[in-house]
């Protein structure tokens, strides 16, 4: 009895103490973010992987999710080990679909970790801030990457070196002391308070800038300088950025300093500048006959057109919602005009052609940054020497060559089969990407005809191709290699704002080395919300693509993710083409009733399950592509 006693004693002690633990070790925040892959292993791909983080009182946890099973945690930071915890302010490319990198900086480790927006990550920085201010903490951190055997801020080559930027233990780092303003009397003249919106992030590049967050307020200080403004945080820190990277709150805007702005100008003279232009999505803003109205005028080829050889010149009137937002059309609404003009250069959206070449009284044409850069890829044709035909394509022919010592391939363009805008957009979307698994453009020839690219040469051609000549002598770990291979290139291109829109195994090519590279951008869209609509009319591959896309033509990342679901069938099935004799009427009645693919015979269950999840009716239900890697390469290392 007197046993008993003293147990029921323990247990109850017990039961009480795992109370006052709970309590002490309350949730402070919680939630899904992104965390950067340690590397441990050099034979470990580069990836992000999705993690449900938890800070308690007491650590820092994070686990996987995986759908219908339970969390498994896979890391745990004890609080008082904690040294630093501060954003990462960085230019670099981020390849994951989350943006806003910051750090937790503990015994001898850095964690990068990325949120996906700015709110979010300020939160968890506030909170770990606080929650380990009284802890021996760094004097000095690193406000950027360390990578590639250095620090990107700095440039000190030991990973623990003391960093290079004060650390405040709450907060953010101290505000810096600014030089004088490029002109201090008209910035103390200017009593008025002026609201300005980030158009995009900027990192700072010295002590006396300011960092920007996209779609973030600030408050106008000077604007005198004709490229660096003086501008204000919610926070009071000041500090100077390029304004071209903001845009003022204020409906009655002094837009001179954009490209694409004519103040003084007739709807009829504007009409003759662009026709002049002659270029397919030629376009300005200029002043409405109403005050504080602007419109709009665009040039376009568009056949059916009543205009004499098929061009004409349209005129959008951007209108303002009563919320206060700017619009052409009334589903894309738009806090200040030059963020709406920035995104219909990359998206029609409602408009006749997106706005492709602004055109201003100054030149007779107005090049973005990248035409301006476009010489430094020209490649002279006398320096190439062509070959046999080694493809063909809607375009033109794809030819086996040599330029400067190197075997590469020359995808020559078909004279009349696509316009010179259209060729250099292709191009265009070329030079602005570079990964280990997209093939490399080399060069393009622009300047003689026909005009053509020069990319590096893949020796074993179409992974379509290759996959049926090697029917039932690949292994699965050689299958499971191609499709990671491809989900890199896939989770690189979307954390850049890319969607590809012909996503298959007939795009893809194959190295000597039997290495899996992703090609034929010709599709590629750029795209500021991750959803582009594509204009009536357009040809897409259809056993490849989404119910969104087939109903709609609505093309987003989540219907790559579908085109990549089937991309794994392909592989899976050693080149088969998916919906074999099958109509596409008959395609669209089987997706309709909830019909799928059927497994491969050599796919194993757990790749089966991913193809699936790839084809979720609703988008939003399907993984993103650093999910996608990060399962592929679980299921790698089994």
């Amino acid at each position: 009895m007197l046993k008993e006693v003293v147990y029921l004693s323990v247990s109850t002690q017990e039961t009480h103490m795992e109370s006052v633990f709970a309590m002490l070790s309350r949730v402070i925040i919680k939630g899904t973010l992104i965390k950067k892959s340690q590397q441990k292993r050099r034979t470990s791909p580069c990836n992000y992987k999705e993690r449900f983080f938890v800070l308690n009182t007491q650590d820092l946890t994070y686990s996987e999710q995986r759908p219908g099973k339970k969390l498994i945690q896979k890391g745990c930071i004890e609080l008082s080990r904690i040294k630093c915890v501060e954003m990462v302010c960085s230019d670099l490319p981020i390849p994951c679909c989350n943006k806003y990198p910051f750090q937790v900086v503990h015994d001898n480790y850095y964690l990068y970790i990325f949120a996906p927006d700015n709110d979010c990550r300020q939160k968890w920085v506030r909170a770990l801030k606080e929650e380990t201010k009284c802890n021996e903490l760094f004097s000095k951190y690193h406000p950027n990457f360390w990578m590639e055997g250095k620090w990107k801020c700095c440039y000190q080559t030991e990973k623990m070196a003391t960093g290079c930027q004060e650390y405040s233990p709450v907060g953010y780092a101290t505000k810096k002391c600014l030089p004088p303003t490029p002109d201090t009397e008209r910035r103390l003249s200017d009593t008025s308070q002026r609201m300005v919106i980030a158009l995009q992030d900027y990192s700072p590049h010295g002590n006396t800038d300011l960092p920007l967050q996209k779609d973030q307020e600030y408050i106008l200080l000077d604007s005198s300088h004709p490229d660096w403004w003086t501008v204000q945080d919610s926070r009071g820190n000041t500090g100077f950025v390029p304004c071209i990277y903001i845009a003022e709150k204020s409906p009655c805007n002094n837009f001179n300093r954009f490209e694409w702005y004519i103040k003084d100008i007739t709807r009829r003279r504007a009409e003759e500048l662009l026709i002049k232009e002659n270029k397919e999505g030629a376009f300005m803003v200029r002043d409405s006959r109403l005050a504080g109205v602007y419109t709009v005028s665009v040039f376009t080829k568009a056949p059916g057109s009543n205009v004499e050889k098929n061009s004409q010149v349209k005129h959008y009137q951007i209108r303002e919602s009563v919320t206060s937002m700017f619009y052409l059309a009334e589903k894309y609404l738009f806090s200040t005009i030059p963020e709406l003009i920035q995104y219909h250069q990359h998206n029609a959206a409602g408009l006749i052609t997106r706005l492709r070449h602004p055109v201003s009284l100054d030149k007779e044409s107005s090049l973005n940054p990248a035409e301006h850069s476009e010489g430094q890829w020209e490649v002279d044709p006398l320096e190439l020497t062509l070959g046999e035909e080694v493809g063909s394509g809607q375009f033109g022919l794809v030819l086996q060559g040599q330029w400067r010592g190197h075997r590469v391939a020359v995808k020559m363009v078909r004279e009349g089969a696509m316009s010179e805008e259209d060729f250099k957009d292709e191009a265009r979307v070329m030079t602005m990407l570079s990964h280990s698994k997209l093939v490399q453009l080399y060069g393009l020839c622009t300047h003689h005809s026909p005009m053509c690219l020069v990319f590096e040469f893949m020796d074993q051609g179409s992974l379509s191709d290759f996959l049926r000549a090697r029917r039932g002598r690949l292994s699965q770990d050689t299958l499971l290699a191609m499709c990671l291979d491809v989900s890199e290139a896939m989770a690189y291109l979307h954390s850049n704002n890319f969607i590809h829109r012909d996503l298959a195994a007939r795009n893809c090519l194959v190295s000597e080395n039997n290495e899996v590279k992703v090609s034929d951008f010709g599709m590629t869209r750029f795209v500021l919300d991750d959803q582009y609509t594509s204009s009536q009319g357009s040809k897409f591959p259809f056993k490849w693509s989404s119910p969104e896309v087939i109903k709609y033509s609505k093309f987003s990342s989540k219907s790559d993710v579908w085109a990549f679901g089937v991309f794994m069938w392909e592989v899976y099935t050693e080149g088969r083409l998916p919906y074999e004799n099958q109509a596409n009427s008959e395609v669209v009645e089987a997706l309709n009733a909830g019909v799928r693919l059927l497994k491969p015979r050599l796919a194993p269950e757990a790749v089966h399950i991913l193809m699936e999840w790839c084809w979720k009716e609703k988008p939003e239900q399907r993984p993103s592509f650093a999910l996608l890697l990060h399962e592929l390469a679980s299921l790698s290392d089994l």
